[in-house]
């Protein structure tokens, strides 16, 4: 079942990739303080989530820290030395932080995975965005089609902080 409104964040093991480099985390650890917007891809480097996403999280990254956000945060299911390179090549690192759930296991714990095995992925974290206040979920948008970036985009984000 999706995370819900109001529940607590999982606590899973997960590497957090930061611009002073890839730490052993939990999730809590990372999005359990303060306000934050997670936001999630099915892959780094995947058409949508490297062509519109994230470049739309970093592109309103400045205007989600004057709504009031502490963090940010992109969470995928690659592995550290991917969403490093990820990072490293969208610009992204020291704007954005992200969660290498390389596992699946966060994808998992909050209810927000998708089998993509029949091309070839595994399973997958679904495109969703989550506002998360001092580690208790606010609001939770999930994409409703695949290539999607609707609910889970960072306008539709900035549209709930000012809510």
């Amino acid at each position: 079942m999706t995370i819900q409104p109001g529940q607590p964040v999982a606590s899973v093991p997960v590497k957090h990739v930061t611009e002073r480099g890839v730490e052993d985390a939990t999730s809590a650890d990372v999005l359990g303080s303060g306000t934050v917007v997670f936001f999630t891809v099915p892959g780094a480097f995947t058409p949508t989530c490297h062509l519109n996403h994230l470049p739309g999280y970093l592109a309103a990254a400045d205007e989600l820290r004057a709504a009031g956000v502490d963090t940010i945060v992109c969470g995928t299911v690659n592995d550290h030395h991917v969403v490093k390179a990820w990072a490293e090549a969208t610009g992204a690192l020291g704007k954005i932080e992200f969660i290498a759930d390389g596992l699946g296991k966060l994808a998992n714990a909050l209810g927000l995975e998708r089998d993509l095995t029949s091309g070839g992925l595994g399973m997958r974290f679904i495109r969703s965005s989550l506002l998360i206040r001092n580690g208790v979920v606010e609001t939770v948008n999930v994409e409703g089609a695949p290539g999607e970036v609707t609910n889970s985009g960072a306008p539709a984000m900035l549209e709930a902080l000012r809510a």
